[in-house]
C-alpha cells in the first residue's frame, strides 16, 4: 500500500492527539521551510516531522531525515514562535516514522530527535 506525505501527516496528527497532544498548526511554512505538525504537550511546543514508507526496503522513514533538514525545521520552529509572540522555554524536535506493512501503520514517535 502506497502513502501520500498527507496521508502520513494524517496518521500522525491522530495518533498525537490520542496521547493528549493539542495540535497547533500542520504545514506551517515561511521561505523555504516547513514544519509538517506544530503541537503541544504540558507546556512544550513540539514540533514534529513526519516521514512515511510504505517499505523498508532502503531504510526506515526515520533515517531520511537530512541535517540541512534538521537546519531547515530548527529556523521554521524560531519563525513560528517569533510569529506569534511565544516566549518557548520548552520546546522539543520530534520525527514520527510511519511504515505500512499491509493495513495497519506501524507508528514510531521519535521524542526529541534531534
Amino acid at each position: 500500500m502506497k502513502i501520500s506525505g498527507k496521508e502520513g501527516e494524517d496518521i500522525a496528527v491522530k495518533y498525537l492527539e490520542s496521547k493528549g497532544y493539542q495540535i497547533l498548526a500542520r504545514n506551517y511554512r515561511v521561505k523555504r521551510q516547513e514544519i509538517d505538525i506544530i503541537a503541544q504537550e504540558e507546556g512544550i511546543f513540539v514540533f514534529v516531522e513526519v516521514k512515511s514508507r510504505s517499505s523498508s526496503d532502503f531504510g526506515f522513514p526515520e533515517d531520511f531525515l537530512s541535517p540541512p533538514q534538521e537546519e531547515r525545521i530548527r529556523n521554521a520552529a524560531i519563525a513560528y514562535l517569533s510569529e506569534k509572540k511565544i516566549l518557548a522555554q520548552d520546546i522539543r524536535f520530534d520525527i514520527i516514522s510511519i511504515l505500512i506493512n499491509g493495513q495497519t501503520p506501524d507508528i514510531e514517535h521519535f521524542e526529541d530527535a534531534f
